[in-house]
């Protein structure tokens, strides 16, 4: 088959290497959609411990089932030509975590693009306990879109954002714009939303944002304290990972706020600590989700309730290093990549 092998530092290219076997719990999965992850754009540029040479990326995916394993055939549930997606954040099942529904602390998780080879090639298996069949009435190229949703509703959930709170959303990537929908599930209508990026801050106004800064126009901090009374947000979710982001969240908040960091850019950060005692905000750190948080991302799709309505570009699997390295030079009006790796089926 056909797959592209990060290599080194900013080096991807598309190699002939074996289709995988599933073994007898696993399936395999003809990929149609496989969308590049803004985690993985440090892992291309070789800064991402994680991601080590050779790896397939691809952990956002859609596709078709060509085969089974025995014991996956087995419990009849799947046929080949199913339409599925797949969670891949492969898990133990076994531990505390696990059984508790917190599957992505789980101490031997291993993630597709990671720990496992990914979605970035024409075959990907998983086990079948991971997959999950796409709704009628729902795309593939939608379906693909359920890892990153079920990452912002996470992010919603921890958030714990009520009707009346105003919440902040720093960074309006493929994250933060989905983060932003998820909020507005949860009854909220004032939302801010700071980008870099002019394009990105008009896409989350259409998607239910009442507010955006953009910090090359304005100072964040004093735009928000404008635009709460001086009162500063309940909410405030960092999608970027930046250290000076992260501040800035905690900086915005009201006393007795909630800062949520999803962003994983930058390793470590300083940050106002003095003030966060004083203040009594709390902070929480969101990573990936449970099981049940992907489920209801594909159930949320499925109901048309959240998704990228614009700026997603369709691209062969070959011209997935170019679009890695637009994609942390200058993204523009792109939302989310897909890669295609073969011929698309309904």
């Amino acid at each position: 088959m056909k797959a592209l092998i990060y290599e080194g530092p900013s080096v991807m290219n598309v190699r002939e290497t074996e289709t995988p076997v599933p073994d007898e719990h696993e399936i395999l999965i003809r990929v149609a959609y496989s969308g590049i992850c803004g985690s993985e754009l440090s892992g291309f540029l070789g800064k991402n411990s994680l991601r080590k040479s050779p790896m397939v990326f691809g952990h956002e995916f859609s596709g078709t089932i060509t085969a089974m394993g025995s014991r996956a055939a087995a419990e009849g549930r799947w046929s080949v030509g199913d339409r599925v997606t797949a969670n891949p954040l492969v898990t133990c099942g076994r531990c505390e975590k696990c059984l508790s529904g917190r599957q992505q602390l789980c101490g031997e998780r291993k993630l597709l693009s990671a720990a496992l080879p990914g979605s970035n090639a024409e075959y990907v298996k998983i086990p079948a306990s991971f997959v999950f069949r796409v709704p009628d009435g729902l795309s593939l190229r939608e379906a693909a879109l359920t890892e990153p949703v079920a990452c912002a509703v996470r992010a919603a959930e921890l958030a714990d954002a009520k009707p009346m709170h105003t919440a902040l959303i720093i960074g309006m990537g493929p994250i933060g714009l989905l983060t932003l929908q998820a909020v507005t599930q949860y009854g909220v209508r004032k939302i801010i939303a700071v980008d870099m990026n002019r394009d990105r801050l008009a896409l989350a106004e259409r998607l239910g944002a009442s507010d955006v800064i953009c910090p090359a126009d304005t100072d964040p901090l004093e735009a928000v304290r404008g635009l709460t009374g001086g009162r500063g947000v309940d909410v405030a979710i960092d999608a970027v990972g930046a250290a000076v982001t992260r501040k800035q969240c905690v900086q915005a908040c009201t006393p007795g706020g909630r800062v949520v960091l999803t962003g994983l850019h930058e390793e470590e950060s300083t940050l106002p600590v003095n003030l966060i005692i004083r203040s009594e905000v709390q902070l929480t750190g969101s990573f990936a989700y449970s099981e049940l948080n992907f489920r209801t991302a594909l159930r949320w799709l499925a109901e048309k309730r959240i998704g990228l309505p614009e700026g997603i570009v369709e691209a062969p699997l070959e011209e997935g290093a170019a679009w890695f390295d637009r994609l942390i030079r200058q993204p523009g009006n792109v939302s989310k990549v897909l890669l295609t790796p073969g011929e698309i089926e309904a």
